[in-house]
């Protein structure tokens, strides 16, 4: 075991997976920086979540998963720790032991821990942001209290690019809705988002339908005869984050804009089936989640979904989620 008294000066943390992850990492790696001041924390990622750490400022750089020229230099540079904060899959515990670090933290799942001099127990009861501050616990570096926001940061640029977005709402508040889903257990379908766009039109409320190019199909269609501006496809993350900042309410399913919303102060209503929203849902009053009301659900606390029933896991009346979105509009005070 290395020498625990002697203070780390360089970092690597390592975060495969979505954007919902990198963004619930984020307090933890910003709580890193305060505890060690002046210390190098690089982070390896994949290109499909490493623009999610723009909005953590301090890092030295970002790597990348499925770039061999990233790899290659990742192994070249030296830490005195690293940090796997992989909860399952054991590829990212060899790349960490392969870094050669003198002190090497992860989660003892799946015989994992053996990679590790510092295995920590991995708790699925927990609310995920604050398992990852159970990896700092051998470093003595403790969780908050209560997960406050916001704890992310805009970049440069970003705020600027959503007020081009949403020039055509001539400064009026609204709703954003996102409607995409990694996987289909979590589809709550776009004609139940089009009937809560139809209730909050109808109460006078402007309607923003945010997501990639693959949201942008549903969007058209809850936009349809003008219900909503359709920003969906529009932009890139960094856009889109900013957008969700100037919304007074986001309506999404377990999504990585979920956590992009709760994490830059934003109020949301969010609708979850497959996962488990103890672990998952935003915390605060801020925040309303909807469960599933399937017996077999949640069927999965840690997000993965291995269901061959092909139920549909998202079943909440749109009347109640508007209902919800009402209810934060109207406790929400306008900037």
């Amino acid at each position: 075991m290395p020498d625990s008294s002697i203070s780390p000066r360089s970092f690597l943390v390592i975060r495969p997976g979505g954007i919902g992850d990198a963004v619930l990492l984020i307090p933890a790696l910003t709580a890193l920086q305060k505890a060690f001041p002046g210390c190098r924390i690089d982070v390896l990622a994949e290109s499909r979540n490493a623009a999610a750490f723009l909005m953590c400022p301090g890092l030295n750089r970002v790597y990348r998963y499925d770039s061999l020229s990233d790899l290659a230099a990742l192994l070249r540079t030296s830490f005195d720790v690293v940090v796997d904060t992989e909860q399952w899959y054991r590829l990212s515990a060899v790349i960490a032991r392969l870094v050669g670090a003198l002190r090497s933290i992860g989660f003892s799942t799946n015989d994992r821990g053996r990679l590790f001099t510092d295995p920590v127990p991995y708790p699925l009861q927990d609310y995920e942001l604050i398992s990852f501050f159970k990896l700092l616990a051998p470093l003595e570096v403790q969780p908050p209290k209560e997960s406050a926001a916001p704890f992310l940061q805009l970049p440069a640029g970003a705020k600027e690019g959503a007020r081009r977005l949403l020039a055509p709402l001539a400064g009026k508040e609204f709703v954003a809705i996102f409607p995409g889903a990694s996987v289909p257990e979590k589809q709550w379908g776009r004609e139940n988002f089009r009937q809560v766009a139809e209730s909050l039109t109808a109460a006078g409320i402007a309607v923003v339908v945010v997501g990639a190019d693959d949201a942008r199909a549903s969007g058209d269609f809850i936009a349809r005869g003008g219900l909503a501006l359709n920003l969906a496809g529009k932009g890139g993350l960094m856009e889109s984050a900013a957008v969700l900042a100037e919304a007074r309410v986001l309506l999404s399913g377990d999504s990585g804009l979920l956590h992009i919303a709760a994490g830059l102060g934003t109020a949301t209503v969010s609708l979850f089936g497959p996962s488990d929203t103890a672990k998952w849902a935003p915390k605060g009053e801020r925040h309303t989640a909807f469960s599933s009301s399937l017996s077999c659900a949640p069927c999965s606390r840690y997000g993965t979904v291995r269901c061959g029933t092909g139920a549909r896991c998202l079943d909440a009346a749109p009347s109640e989620v508007t209902e919800a979105l009402l209810k934060l509009w109207e406790d929400q005070v306008s900037p």
